[in-house]
C-alpha cells in the first residue's frame, strides 16, 4: 500500500467524507422523488378512470342521433 503524507491523507479523508455525504443526500433525494412519481402516477390513474366514467356518462345521457345536424329541420319551419 502506498503511504501518503499526513496532509494529503487528511485531505483525501475529508474529500471521501464529503463525497459519502453527498452520495447519501443523493440517494435520499432519489427515494423521495421515486415516492413522488409513484404517488403522482396513482393520481393520474385515478383521474383517467374518472375521465372514462364521465365520458361514458355523457355518452349514455346523449340521445341517439341517427341523422346529422344538416338533416334537422330548423325550428322556424
Amino acid at each position: 500500500m502506498i503511504e501518503l503524507p499526513d496532509s494529503l491523507a487528511a485531505w483525501a479523508q475529508a474529500r471521501l467524507n464529503e463525497l459519502e455525504a453527498k452520495l447519501m443526500f443523493a440517494e435520499d433525494l432519489i427515494d423521495t422523488l421515486n415516492q413522488t412519481v409513484v404517488r403522482q402516477q396513482a393520481q393520474i390513474d385515478s383521474v383517467q378512470q374518472q375521465l372514462r366514467l364521465l365520458h361514458q356518462q355523457i355518452q349514455d345521457a346523449r340521445p341517439d342521433e341517427a341523422g346529422s345536424p344538416r338533416d334537422e329541420v330548423p325550428p322556424h319551419y
